[in-house]
């Protein structure tokens, strides 16, 4: 398999899994065929005009387009069976791990995999536990007639994203602890990042928590102009991450990409906001401030 390092801000990350010569090395589970035929029967509700199916995939749509990419990322890596972990200790499926030399430090790569894999372990552990235990008070949708019961396959299916991500994440970290990775940086990649145009959206404040360090070589890329170099910028656009789309020659990259960019903008937007909106309160309260000073200091002359 092939993992993908693609920054989208400067503190932000995609991971991403590229399944190679899947059907050779694995062998097709049950988890992967209840879930070939679930994309197969949502490609078809989309198809249609209207009803329900099509209103559960329009509001399917919209949630899924809200679960972070850093789980998508995560879930894209295959679960560590047995027969895998023989396979890479043994050296038969090679792990390259492709990045951005302009963008990432190769010192930084291990690191960054690492953090991707485990810092949101311990929030997909809770909810997982909190969508088993959910399910079973759903259950008695199902005596709904004619409407499916839909809570209840939802929590089904998230219970298994978080499974899955965590899964991935213990694959990563596997794959570290056991030095399985090949690094390899790519021109492709550089190019595309090369080509971006700037200015982007930033923030004076990182949108990531303390764990999240700034990625490495931003200072040798000269087309990286940061306007806060203590909080977060864009680095990458829809418009280039389609063209990398299309020079890695992969297609099913491009939604991820999309939706990455799309989340990342919108915590750079909701952070900008929270900033202007203090400021306006501090100004509004300056004022305040001032009059009750003159008041005191009038009432103090008069005392006199």
């Amino acid at each position: 398999m092939r993992l993908y390092l693609l920054p989208i801000s400067t503190r932000r990350t995609l991971l991403y899994c590229q399944k190679l010569n899947a059907a050779t090395t694995e062998q097709t589970t049950w988890a992967d065929r209840i879930q070939s035929k679930v994309i197969r029967t949502w490609a078809d509700w989309e198809k249609k005009d209207k009803g329900w199916q099509k209103k559960v995939v329009s509001y399917g749509n919209y949630a899924f387009r809200r679960i972070p990419y850093e789980e998508w990322g995560l879930k894209s890596v295959p679960p560590l069976s047995q027969r895998r972990k023989q396979v890479e200790l043994n050296g038969t499926d090679m792990v390259e791990v492709v990045y951005p030399k302009s963008m990432l430090a190769m010192d930084k790569v291990p690191k960054v995999l690492q953090t991707l894999a485990t810092e949101r372990e311990a929030l997909h552990r809770k909810r997982l536990i909190w969508c088993v235990v959910g399910m079973p008070i759903t259950a008695p949708v199902a005596l709904i007639p004619v409407v499916p019961n839909i809570p209840f396959f939802y929590l089904v299916y998230r219970a298994w994203s978080h499974w899955r991500a965590l899964s991935g994440g213990k694959h990563i970290q596997f794959l570290i602890q056991k030095n399985l990775l090949t690094l390899t940086p790519s021109p492709v990649v550089d190019e595309v990042y090369a080509h971006q145009k700037f200015p982007l959206p930033s923030t004076p404040e990182a949108t990531t928590g303390p764990q999240a360090d700034e990625i490495g070589n931003l200072d040798s890329s000269p087309n990286i102009k940061k306007r806060y170099p203590e909080g977060e910028t864009m680095v990458l656009s829809q418009a280039n991450a389609l063209k990398m789309t299309r020079a890695l020659d992969l297609p099913e990259l491009e939604v991820e990409l999309e939706r990455a960019i799309w989340q990342v903008e919108n915590a750079v937007k909701k952070s900008n906001a929270e900033l202007a909106e203090d400021n306006t309160k501090a100004q509004a309260a300056k004022p305040a401030s001032s009059e009750t000073t003159t008041t005191t200091q009038q009432k103090d002359k008069k005392v006199q």
